[in-house]
């Protein structure tokens, strides 16, 4: 994966250029289609497809308060793209001089450094530009005039409503992971890097993966079962999504503590996508050790037998 991070440097890319352009947090269902949009027209043209997002979310900058938190960290971003045979992507700094510019000046730079632009995908009701002054109208416009294509997608709904990261927002807060799954087009999953801990569930004997999510909003505190690619293959388990409030003081940073029923192997260092199953219970605090060693034992067999019922 390349990573391009000004648009100066749309220049390197072989065009012409197909542009998927938009704020692809969790890359869900109706991202998925912008993006595959500027694919086929790449394919067609013997061009480059570039996502193109912006960093941080324009809502941090233009209205702090508002900002939402955010499904996927960009480490995950750039795996999802390339498990879509996305290769270069370009992460557009926002700040208050982007907010500032004009609709028409950012596509003269846009025309300007790609070499040449073949076509533009956004969703339909896409704005841009100082005020929102640009729109599917101005790009059209725009394309006729420098000779791009638009492609405008219409929303994907399901179940009659609009697929939204809002929406998946509010079905992760409220811990309806199926729901959350069908909107993204995927299991839903954390993702982040396996960090070293106290290493207290192994002196237990249910060593763990302590991953450190990359995800801002997280699903309600749990326990969960869950599924973990390692080498090729889907490798089940379970896992403790919180705080750790039997062992850890207060203020510690969620973790999500991943237990695989048939793997062993050293993963420390490594990103491990967490994909989360049935939500067993609520995160709680017990009167010692012991009495979680025991409910330790209770839940990897109750996880064991649902995700064989399953298989």
């Amino acid at each position: 994966m390349t990573i391009l991070h000004s648009l100066q440097e749309l220049s390197t890319v072989p065009g012409p250029v197909a542009l998927a352009i938009g704020v692809f947090d969790g890359l869900h269902l109706g991202h998925q289609e912008v993006i595959r949009a500027a694919q086929e027209h790449a394919a067609q043209h013997q061009g480059t497809a570039v996502v193109m997002s912006f960093e941080p979310h324009p809502l941090r900058i233009l209205r702090p308060a508002a900002a939402p938190k955010m499904l996927c960290g960009l480490s995950y971003q750039m795996q999802l793209l390339e498990r879509m045979g996305i290769s270069t992507a370009l992460l557009c700094p926002f700040t208050p001089e982007t907010a500032d510019t004009p609709a028409e000046a950012f596509m003269d730079q846009l025309v300007t450094h790609c070499h040449p632009l073949g076509c533009i995908s956004v969703g339909y009701t896409w704005t841009f530009g100082k005020d929102r002054g640009g729109d599917i109208h101005l790009l059209m416009d725009q394309g006729q005039q420098h000779s791009f294509a638009v492609y405008g997608m219409p929303p994907i709904r399901e179940d009659g409503v609009i697929v939204s990261s809002t929406l998946i927002r509010d079905a992760v807060g409220s811990g309806d992971l199926v729901k959350a799954s069908r909107l993204l087009g995927r299991k839903y999953a954390l993702y982040g890097q396996v960090k070293q801990g106290r290493q207290l569930a192994r002196q237990l004997g249910f060593p763990t993966a302590n991953v450190r999510p990359e995800a801002e909003l997280l699903p309600p505190f749990g326990v969960y079962t869950v599924e973990v690619e390692i080498a090729g293959y889907l490798e089940k388990g379970i896992a403790n999504l919180g705080v750790r409030p039997t062992v850890e003081n207060e203020g510690v940073a969620p973790s999500l503590e991943v237990h695989l029923f048939d793997w062993s192997g050293d993963l420390y260092g490594q990103n491990l996508e967490v994909r989360l199953g049935h939500f067993l219970r609520p995160e709680q605090k017990f009167a010692g050790i012991e009495a979680l060693k025991q409910q330790i034992a209770e839940d990897i067999q109750a996880a064991r037998q649902l995700q064989t019922r399953k298989s």
